[in-house]
């Protein structure tokens, strides 16, 4: 009768404990997206290599090169062989640890210790496998350790594809920014060289009589206030230069870059549906392995509360006779069988399991984030294509007429129909809006840059990590 009570209570704790063990499986968090971008795009996505989205060797030379030298990106690709060799040690903890072990043993007992009454000297020969604390994943707790580990080299090695995308779009970027201010010197040199013969000519009128003191010293000003402008933007191509050599990771001679030569092939960027962006960011592919760690890592929590099986054994052969070593008969083995329960932990499991479930929410949140941010770097990169692009055709217009404006107030001026103020605000006016209109022409071409990489970047290189 008791024995049977014994039976039937053994196999309750037994369904308990297996009932207790299940988790749900993990599922996809369910975040609220726009079904499309603020700006009207094409629904269908097509992956676009790198190479085939700009038209710029050397644009491209200088891309390639940071991508072999670059140090963030080294530290990336490091930090996925750690994740790796982690997932690996942790992954063997699934088998048992089998090592294998040959002794030799000499031993000396004196007469008066010995149950012979005389002097023995004893010899033993020993060779064997042996297996040490094999535990039994009776309830899972290794195998989600196994997979919270996996989860986390998915993580870092979709880590590594995101430090590649940045590294690229900070590079192009930098190019980009090089160049503008290239054209932006030019333009600017090209204004100081007429101002330096506006001085010269008023200087000698001045000299001799036939201008005013006024006139001159207008000229100065504005020769002043142009050569402080390059001095301003050449400063600022040093730095840009300095930063673009520091992504590249080697010193490189910068060639003179000509923005107009930088071409994009928009027309083959197809936006696709915010939902793509769950399967071509790199980014988000990495906040979702994270967060489906922490998912078993509250499995690996829950399989602490149940006890743990370890199995110990050896097997092998001893012999007091080196010759009798392998002989039959002298087989040696060891089997030993182990089971800890937890008992009293003070709440040590419990807080664990409080942990993981945190930490789970805590990445859930994290995903969501991460999805909302991409949706809005998407969006922004297109509403700045739109306006940015209507932006840079008004201004063209616009310089245009203050082209004009300044040739017909040097012709007024020289017909004696104006003072040298009107044709001074005239130039003044024509370098701004020459400045301006090189400046959204860069900021044009970076919103393309930008889209591209906020829609997943390089997919090109994605199928071959």
């Amino acid at each position: 009768m008791q024995f049977t009570q014994l039976k039937y209570s053994s196999f309750l704790i037994i369904f308990s404990i297996t009932g207790c063990q299940q988790i749900d499986p993990y599922q996809q968090p369910k975040i609220s997206l726009s079904h499309n971008y603020p700006i009207q795009t094409q629904h269908s996505y097509q992956a676009l290599s790198w190479i085939d989205y700009v038209k710029d060797q050397q644009l491209i030379n200088i891309v390639d090169l940071a991508l072999v030298a670059n140090q963030d990106l080294k530290i990336a690709s490091l930090r996925m062989h750690e994740a790796q060799a982690a997932y690996n040690i942790q992954r063997a903890e699934l088998f048992p640890n089998i090592g294998g072990t040959a002794s030799m043993e000499r031993s000396h007992v004196p007469a008066d210790l010995s149950y012979v009454g005389r002097e023995v000297t004893s010899s033993q020969y020993s060779v064997g496998l042996g297996m040490n604390q094999w535990e039994l994943d009776l309830w899972g707790r290794i195998r989600s350790l196994n997979e919270a580990a996996l989860q986390q080299f998915l993580a870092v090695e979709s880590n590594v594809r995101a430090a590649r995308n940045s590294i690229m779009q900070q590079t192009v970027q930098s190019y980009l920014t090089l160049s503008e201010l290239d054209k932006r010197i030019h333009f600017a040199q090209r204004s100081v060289q007429n101002y330096e013969k506006s001085v010269r000519i008023f200087k000698r009128r001045f000299e001799v009589g036939a201008g005013s003191k006024v006139e001159y010293m207008q000229a100065k000003t504005m020769l002043s206030n142009g050569q402080a402008l390059v001095a301003e933007l050449q400063k600022s191509r040093a730095l840009t230069a300095n930063y673009l050599v520091q992504l590249v990771g080697q010193p490189i001679s910068l060639p003179k870059t000509d923005l107009d030569q930088v071409t994009f092939k928009t027309s083959m960027l197809q936006t696709g549906l915010p939902s793509d962006l769950l399967l071509n960011r790199p980014d988000i592919h990495a906040a979702e392995a994270m967060l489906k760690s922490k998912h078993a890592n509250i499995y690996a929590a829950r399989a602490a509360f149940f006890p743990r099986i370890a199995l110990t054994g050896s097997f092998g052969t001893a012999s007091a006779d080196l010759d009798d070593l392998f002989k039959s008969g002298s087989s040696v083995w060891s089997f030993a069988p182990s089971i800890s329960v937890p008992i009293f932990t003070a709440g040590r499991l419990k807080n664990n399991l409080t942990l993981a479930e945190v930490r789970k929410e805590i990445a859930v949140a994290e995903y969501e984030k991460t999805v909302q941010n991409a949706f809005r770097e998407v969006s922004d990169a297109l509403v700045q294509q739109k306006y940015l692009d209507q932006q840079l055709r008004i201004q063209k217009q616009g310089l245009s007429a203050f082209q004009e404006t300044a040739r017909l107030a040097q012709l007024r001026y020289d017909n004696g129909a104006v003072g040298y103020l009107d044709v001074l605000d005239a130039q003044r006016n024509l370098l701004s809006a020459e400045q301006q209109w090189i400046e959204t022409q860069s900021s044009l071409m970076q919103s393309y840059v930008s889209l591209y990489f906020a829609l997943g970047g390089d997919t090109a290189f994605a199928k071959k990590i």
